[in-house]
């Protein structure tokens, strides 16, 4: 399946996907979230492929769902959303994320299945499920305490709040902080790197770093999955949204 907001490219080994819907904040439909999917699902087969790499634009990742689509009878019969967290939290081979501006919600838990996370200095990342009426999803409630502890990880999801580059390495999220201008450079010269690696003996290495985690993330995203659902259906959720809906609406 392919979207317009989903470009690839290939280059030296390297699959790049672009979240590129710069008009709506590279906001996720149910359409990428499916283009996702199956880029990930097919490079992990795919022998001219040895990296992914995941980017937006420098001054932009992603800002989560888009909500109205989000919303959708159409996309809770069909959760995209669960197909692509499978697909990447599965995914054999090394990727590399780029991140710059914000990355809001799955903006930021995607990047735990990231084995390099290079933002750009003035990045700012959210977790703002518990706000929205929520609960995480992606895996992280089980990723992201064993990565920064559990005080950090309750701060971040608890509270919600947008947190900077450099308090997101210390969440154990970031490989590397760089300036905005030389992010995807940057980004694309360590994929490329990657892909230079013998593949058996890469592939083999990833393969033992997640052994111990492979059955729990897929343990903790199922078991996150269901509630996650019944929240997002609860009347306060929905009013959240509405409200935020409208916000934006009377600000355009």
């Amino acid at each position: 399946m392919t979207d317009p907001n989903i470009l690839s490219t290939r280059r030296d080994g390297v699959l790049a996907l672009e979240l590129s819907r710069r008009d709506k904040k590279n906001a996720i439909t149910t359409g990428m979230y499916a283009a996702l999917a199956q880029a990930f699902e097919l490079a992990s087969t795919d022998d001219e492929v040895a990296v992914v790499l995941l980017r937006g634009q420098p001054d932009l990742f992603t800002a989560g769902n888009d909500l109205a689509d989000f919303l959708s009878p159409a996309a809770r019969e069909t959760p995209a959303a669960h197909q692509f967290l499978r697909a990447i939290s599965r995914f054999p081979k090394p990727i590399v994320a780029a991140v710059g501006g914000p990355a809001i919600g799955i903006g930021t838990t995607m990047l735990l299945h990231c084995d390099f996370v290079i933002v750009a200095e003035g990045a700012r990342l959210q977790l703002p499920f518990v706000q929205l009426g929520l609960c995480p999803e992606a895996g992280s409630s089980l990723l992201l305490p064993q990565m920064a502890g559990h005080r950090l990880a309750a701060e971040l999801m608890l509270l919600g709040e947008p947190f900077d580059a450099i308090k997101a390495r210390d969440a154990g999220i970031v490989t590397a902080i760089v300036p905005e201008s030389e992010l995807l450079a940057h980004a694309q010269s360590l994929a490329e790197r990657l892909a230079r690696q013998p593949r058996d003996a890469m592939l083999t290495t990833k393969a033992l770093l997640k052994r111990p985690l492979g059955r729990t993330v897929t343990e903790a995203m199922e078991e996150e999955f269901p509630h996650f659902e019944r929240l997002l259906a609860t009347d306060e959720a929905r009013a959240i949204f509405q409200a935020f809906l409208k916000k934006r609406s009377s600000a355009r």
